[in-house]
């Protein structure tokens, strides 16, 4: 997800070997299609140091993880605090750890720190990132780092169209942000995209060698990052369409190494419609044993627990069951400031029932919940709870 000001909200695949040459110094190709400078010009033997654990394991310690989002990937701006948030900060990260987080997921842009004609990164941008990074191993949290929605150059355009523009950007991108990393152990995970709008076989063909582009890259440079887990995106990291779509699976060239993600703001109604719509209106309440009397318009009537049950069940069987981790990158829902009195009281406590009830079911399952918090949460400028009623929710499904 991405709160911002405006909210965005079978194809052969093509050769990999040509998309991801490059060559013709940084200029833009006649075609239109990117070409630009090998980033990894300093590759490393692989170094197991420091990387022992597989994506299992570290799924089995890592427990409930925190994005900090509309931050570090705010657009356009050339600034984290563009979207009103502050800067990260060291203090603000250890609040975090001490708040019961065991990971933090970095939401990142990149594209509007890199030079159009080249896809060279910012110097002083891809250290700040390192910088952030740094306070979370600090503070003992496993770190995931992405490429976020980023303006849209690889989340809008999964299309056969755009397919070779966009693994070349992909590859220059992921050069150099492993390149810079390289040397972090393996509490540090990378994920190529973060929720790639793809909705047919066609578009997920393309969405797959964008992945394959990732772990290439990212593989390529050798060092630790020949044995760190990275992380691929279902399409539009979406349950149900990534059950019938994601029927293949990219290939690594260590084993245990990845893991599949997908987000979780089921049913929209309630997690984040903000007003009612042709198809569908706004929920207020969720939950069997949490339906309004009086509101009755306002009570859930889809997604509830037993729509939980079978979307983190499917995700269970689909990987888990078959060796290969699941991380929910982002969950959460709305509060309503209109309600007052008991229907606010029954909104919030219902809203802390769907917190705890699909945090302790990923815990069952063997899922990594990641709660997208833009602020709301808990509070970066004065490192307190703002919402304690939904952090007790949340820690109440205990650590795996």
């Amino acid at each position: 997800m991405t709160i911002k000001p405006v909210r965005r909200r079978s194809i052969m695949l093509l050769s990999l070997s040509p998309l991801l040459g490059c060559g013709n110094g940084g200029r833009a190709a006649p075609d239109g299609v990117g070409r630009y400078p090998d980033y990894n010009t300093q590759p490393l033997p692989p170094d197991e140091a420091g990387m022992g654990e597989t994506a299992l394991q570290i799924s089995r310690k890592m427990g409930l993880g925190l994005n900090i989002g509309n931050t570090l990937e705010a657009t356009p701006g050339r600034s984290e605090t563009a979207w009103g948030n502050p800067r990260i900060t060291r203090s603000f990260i250890q609040f975090v750890k001490a708040s019961g987080f065991d990971a933090v997921r970095l939401p990142v842009s990149w594209d509007q720190y890199a030079d159009p004609a080249t896809a060279k990164i910012d110097a002083a941008w891809m250290a700040r990132v390192k910088e952030v990074v740094q306070y979370c191993l600090e503070a003992g949290l496993y770190v995931l780092v992405n490429i976020h929605w980023d303006g849209g150059w690889l989340e809008n355009h999964v299309t056969p169209d755009k397919q070779a523009a966009n693994i070349a950007k992909q590859k220059a991108f992921w050069q150099q942000i492993a390149t810079a990393l390289r040397e972090i152990d393996g509490r540090l995970m990378f994920a190529g995209a973060n929720e790639p709008n793809v909705k047919n076989a066609e578009q997920m063909a393309v969405l797959m060698s964008y992945h394959q582009a990732f772990i290439d890259a990212v593989r390529a440079t050798g060092g630790r990052n020949a044995h760190r887990v990275l992380v691929v995106q279902g399409p539009s990291t979406d349950i149900e369409l990534t059950g019938r779509l994601m029927t293949d699976w990219p290939k690594d060239t260590v084993a245990g190494r990845l893991m599949a993600e997908v987000h979780y703001y089921t049913p929209w109604n309630f997690t984040g419609l903000d007003k009612d719509e042709s198809w569908g209106r706004r929920f207020f309440y969720w939950g069997k044993t949490f339906h309004s009397p009086t509101d009755t318009a306002r009570n859930a009537t889809w997604g509830e627990e037993d729509a939980v049950d079978q979307h983190l069940g499917l995700m269970k069987s689909r990987f888990v069951d078959k060796g290969i981790p699941v991380v929910i990158g982002e969950f959460g829902a709305v509060q309503r400031h209109e309600l007052t009195g008991d229907a606010l009281r029954l909104h919030l406590a219902s809203r802390a029932h769907y917190f705890q009830y699909v945090a302790s079911k990923c815990r069952a399952l063997g899922l990594n919940l990641f709660f997208w918090d833009t602020g709301g949460l808990l509070d970066r400028w004065t490192n307190t709870v703002r919402d304690p009623q939904a952090l007790a929710a949340l820690m109440a499904s205990g650590r795996q």
